[in-house]
């Protein structure tokens, strides 16, 4: 059976629905990264905490805490990357064993499908759980040239170069946080790509639930009223 015989196994609402999730997918991501200044997403409100974080340590004595801080979230990469690995390899397992997979997804769904079909529907969720994978091991290469530059940055808050290289660490803080939010969107939306073993309208109904918690999340919590309750501009200020 050839690639053309497969896809025809499935109909034109599987193509709407797997559209839409990707769609979806790239629509919240684009939304929570270039939101505008006036309503801003909990991530660029973080990043703005996360410059402020590199300027407030030039004169922080001793670093202990932001050498912690990295740490931390260098392990929570770490974390989800080893998770994200699992996952694959428990999804890889299942489409090696598809006739198995096949007679259960046949009891829940009550749809009869060559086991084709089921793997090609699993291969949807290695697909989002391999690029969250790629993000979070990326981001926690990103954190770890922040602790570099962390270190490089001048004891002596006078020193000309220390506000420059500050900057530098901040920035990359921003981009590794900003992949780790990358890699946590995808394993989102990897969860809800099961949902197509329902069904193209279950996988519709899955997507979009999922783009509204994202959003939610971002523009519509209450940890971002929080965040929100005190000017951008005085995070900006060293204490003398």
């Amino acid at each position: 059976m050839n690639w053309t015989d497969r896809l025809a196994l499935f109909s034109a609402l599987d193509a709407v629905a797997v559209g839409a999730l990707f769609a979806f997918w790239l629509l919240i991501g684009w939304r929570v990264e270039q939101s505008h200044a006036t309503k801003p997403s909990v991530s660029r409100i973080m990043a703005d905490y996360r410059r402020a974080w590199m300027v407030q340590m030039i004169t922080r004595e001793p670093r202990i805490f932001d050498a912690q801080t990295i740490a931390t979230l260098r392990q929570g990469t770490a974390f989800f990357a080893s998770t994200s690995m699992i996952a694959i390899g428990g999804v890889m397992a299942l489409i090696g064993n598809a006739d198995s997979l096949t007679n259960v997804a046949q009891d829940i769904t009550l749809m009869a499908h060559p086991p084709v079909v089921w793997e090609i529907k699993l291969l949807l969720v290695v697909f989002f759980l391999t690029n969250a994978f790629l993000k979070f091991v990326w981001s926690n290469r990103l954190f770890g040239y922040c602790s570099v530059l962390m270190a490089a940055v001048p004891n002596d808050p006078k020193h000309p170069r220390a506000p420059l290289i500050a900057h530098k660490a901040g920035e990359v803080n921003i981009t590794a946080a900003r992949s780790f939010n990358r890699g946590l969107r995808a394993v989102y939306f990897a969860l809800a790509s099961l949902c197509w073993l329902g069904g193209a309208l279950l996988l519709m109904c899955g997507a979009f639930l999922t783009l509204i918690v994202i959003w939610r999340r971002e523009f519509a919590s209450q940890s971002r009223s929080i965040l929100l309750e005190k000017e951008y501009s005085s995070l900006y200020t060293i204490d003398d």
